[in-house]
């Protein structure tokens, strides 16, 4: 993107996008831990409640929406009282493509708090490997800086603007869950998409998110304390100040596509308006998560792990 973005085309881009509406649905720190637990085995209520150490209520209330939005599926065993046990579905199942790249940053970025693998094996090829983000086309390992973005806002999946999302105060003070939740916050994911795609000031990032100034200032202030966002004087007006990227933010950069193409690819069934274009191929960006020793795609059923203890 260009130094100047068109902020119109980008705000109605962004509200219009796969991934805004995705992270309405699932963007909060909850929801992502359920479904990681998922993946490494968790099944029954309270062993979720355990592993995670998250309020019943809430359990059950991400547990239902879950349902709701056919991720999971409920299965009866045992009559009484009555327990369940929740299953992944068909569409559960594929985003677990993303889940790779959330744990893959946690290894990379994180303070190694939380319940997750600590050793990952690719039984095709028998061997532990890093997830990384390849081209479906080409098959190469892609970063922000191989591709190029085209916006074409999607008049099917449009801005409500009487929504309200639930904006819970995050902070960077009490450990491990709340940098997960600074992560996987919708606004956190949106401002780096935002930063992304060229902004860098205050209102620009206000104006293309619709977000007001004092909940994207406290976001802003709350990602440069966790080291997400870097912020120094513009140098060409002293008054302003520009917000920057960090290795650690670009890192969420895989998550953020692979959620956004589960999200088109089975949620919502709706193209993209964000849409990358490898460099080097020159074809249109389909990400894929992939071993990092054999290059082949991953798939769940063809991964095992070995659980880590948090520290």
């Amino acid at each position: 993107m260009s130094e100047a973005p068109d902020l119109d085309l980008l705000r109605d881009a962004l509200s219009t996008s796969v991934l805004s509406h995705a992270l309405k649905m699932i963007g909060d720190r909850w929801t992502m831990q359920i479904l990681m637990g998922a993946f490494t085995g968790v099944k029954r209520f309270d062993d979720f409640q355990q592993r995670l150490g998250i309020p019943r209520r809430t359990l059950s209330d991400r547990l239902k929406a879950l349902v709701h939005m056919d991720l999971m599926r409920p299965r009866l065993y045992q009559e009484r009282p009555e327990r369940f046990a929740y299953h992944l579905t068909h569409k559960g199942m594929a985003i677990y493509e993303a889940t790779l790249m959330t744990w893959e940053w946690e290894l990379r970025f994180g303070e190694h708090r939380l319940a997750l693998p600590s050793r990952l094996v690719h039984r095709t090829c028998g061997h532990a490997f890093v997830p990384q983000m390849s081209c479906e086309a080409c098959g190469e390992t892609v970063t922000i800086r191989d591709l190029d973005m085209s916006l074409k806002p999607n008049p099917r999946l449009p801005y409500d603007p009487a929504e309200r999302m639930r904006t819970p105060k995050v902070t960077v003070s009490d450990g491990a869950m709340s940098h997960l939740a600074l992560r996987m916050d919708r606004w956190t994911l949106m401002i780096v998409s935002a930063a992304v795609l060229g902004c860098r000031h205050f209102d620009q990032i206000a104006h293309v998110l619709r977000i007001s100034p004092p909940l994207l200032s406290r976001r802003l202030a709350a990602m440069v304390d966790a080291g997400l966002l870097t912020v120094e004087s513009d140098r060409e007006d002293g008054r302003r100040r520009v917000y920057l990227l960090t290795a650690a933010s670009r890192g969420l950069f895989p998550y953020i596509v692979l959620l956004s193409t589960w999200a088109s690819e089975h949620l919502f069934h709706e193209p993209s308006s964000i849409r990358p274009r490898h460099k080097a191929c020159g074809k249109a960006f389909v990400p894929r998560a992939t071993c990092g020793h054999c290059h082949e795609r991953l798939n769940a059923w063809d991964v095992s792990f070995q659980m880590g203890e948090p520290a």
